[in-house]
């Protein structure tokens, strides 16, 4: 056949089975390829939208229009559920008594146990270092920002804590929060308590360790979790030999208030063979007769602890936190502690304010402190509308109500009892916490308060608490 004719054959033949396809495919489905066909050309042919430029320009009256009609939506909705509500301000010294959005309150809320806020002679230790080393350091202690006050603050601590050594840090929060990742790594083991501060809880996020948390100052939590981990290394020695074991907890909770059981937890240290971290932000001038903390507290040797954490922004009125230990646990920080190695190191100003504040350390202060914190815990156990999670020793109370404990109807009271003269404060916490906490008035105690005037205090707050129920 001729190769012309074979091809035209071909092609009809092939041709001939499209047409035949078609006849055997379902009308539908030929109606609904058609559509596209159709609606792909419409696209192509369409005339495209005219750009920006081509448009004609609005006028100064619609501009203007325009801009009075438009009405901001807020970041966050004022009827969301987390909303927190507008900060109050404060105005004046946070002592004994505080000025917040222009009302004198007596101040039931300030972290400033011992009343060392206000004081002259601080205030003027503060601006003799100001006239002498300026404001600030604007450098980490390594590059040029180790001031000679530093080395003087670091030694007095060092001495006053009956340690070998101390470092301090620009910012309290940063203390713990670096010092726990500068010798936990990947692979090594925290026991955390599950009420420990938000601050603890970074620094061990941020070590990538491994955490078993055990329940709030429940010894025999702990001991189940030891026991656990001591037969996972009986299983396999090898990795058990290159495992660190770590106990991170706080001397005094700021979440409950609660004072940890040291000496139980030596006896465990001493059995299950692990390091202790005790943060002692709260129990530092607050426990013990000299108001060395937890370890005064107890009378149990510093040295069963490997290192104490604690900071200089609530007994001392200033800034800052320090760790003490031995000088090998504590020069490790220095080259590894992220928020010692890369901050501003911390203002001389503040330096030489704790130096004069630890001048006022004396045991009659402690002990009017600890009387004050036992009589507030006897008079708000005494109220049927609250109750109270605190050790009597503790100057933080958090009060929660029998009925409808609701964070709304808390700060609501607060709110009241702001307008009446007295500042109390909600307890807030933020959804990223590892462990959800209830709501809570705390209610916190300083030296520089009477007897007469925390009963007073208890027996208003008494009073809003049946007005809002």
């Amino acid at each position: 056949m001729d190769p012309v004719m074979e091809t035209w054959s071909n092609f009809a033949y092939k041709a001939g089975d499209i047409f035949q396809s078609y006849y055997e495919i379902p009308f539908y489905h030929l109606i609904v390829e058609i559509g596209l066909v159709l609606f792909i050309l419409k696209i192509l042919m369409s005339k495209s939208t005219a750009s920006p430029g081509e448009e004609s320009p609005l006028t100064e009256k619609e501009i203007d229009k325009l801009i009075t009609e438009w009405k901001p939506e807020p970041l966050v909705p004022l009827d969301a559920p987390d909303h927190v509500p507008v900060t109050p301000v404060i105005q004046s010294k946070v002592g004994k008594y505080v000025t917040v959005d222009g009302v004198k309150c007596l101040n039931l809320a300030t972290m400033n146990f011992l009343g060392m806020i206000g004081k002259q002679e601080i205030e003027d230790s503060a601006v003799a270092s100001v006239e002498k080393y300026g404001v600030g350091s604007c450098g980490p202690r390594g590059f040029y920002g180790t001031i000679d006050v530093h080395l003087l603050l670091e030694e007095k601590l060092a001495k006053f804590m009956e340690c070998e050594e101390a470092i301090i840090y620009s910012y309290g929060f940063s203390t713990v929060a670096s010092a726990i990742p500068a010798y936990s790594k990947r692979g090594d083991i925290i026991f955390c308590d599950e009420m420990a501060s938000y601050a603890i809880q970074k620094g061990i996020l941020a070590s990538r360790s491994k955490v078993c948390y055990y329940k709030h100052c429940d010894m025999d939590s702990l001991t189940g979790l030891l026991e656990e981990q001591a037969a996972r290394d009986r299983k396999n020695p090898k990795k058990a030999k290159v495992t660190n074991r770590f106990l991170v907890t706080e001397g005094l909770f700021i979440n409950s208030g609660k004072i940890t059981d040291l000496p139980k937890l030596i006896e465990l240290k001493k059995k299950y063979k692990f390091r202790i971290f005790l943060d002692e932000s709260y129990s530092f001038g607050v426990l013990g007769s000299n108001g060395r903390g937890l370890t005064e507290h107890y009378n149990v040797d510093r040295r069963n602890v490997d290192m104490i954490v604690g900071s200089m922004e609530h007994s001392l009125g200033s800034i800052g936190g320090f760790a003490c230990g031995s000088s090998f646990v504590i020069r490790h920080q220095r080259l590894l502690g992220q928020g010692y190695v890369f901050s501003a190191s911390l203002p001389p100003l503040h330096a030489s304010m704790v130096i004069t504040a630890m001048d006022f350390f004396e045991p009659e202060l402690f002990s009017k402190l600890q009387s004050l914190c036992q009589y507030t815990q006897t008079k708000l156990e005494s109220l049927d509308t609250v109750t109270v999670t605190a050790d009597a020793l503790s100057p933080m109370k958090h009060v929660r109500l029998v009925d409808g404990n609701t964070d709304q109807k808390l700060r609501a009271i607060c709110a009241k009892a702001r307008s009446q003269g007295l500042a109390l404060t909600v307890a807030s916490y933020i959804s990223t916490e590892t462990f959800p906490k209830d709501p809570s008035i705390r209610l916190t105690v300083n030296s520089e308060l009477s007897e007469d005037e925390i009963s007073a205090a208890i027996d208003q707050l008494s009073k809003l608490i049946a007005e809002e129920s």
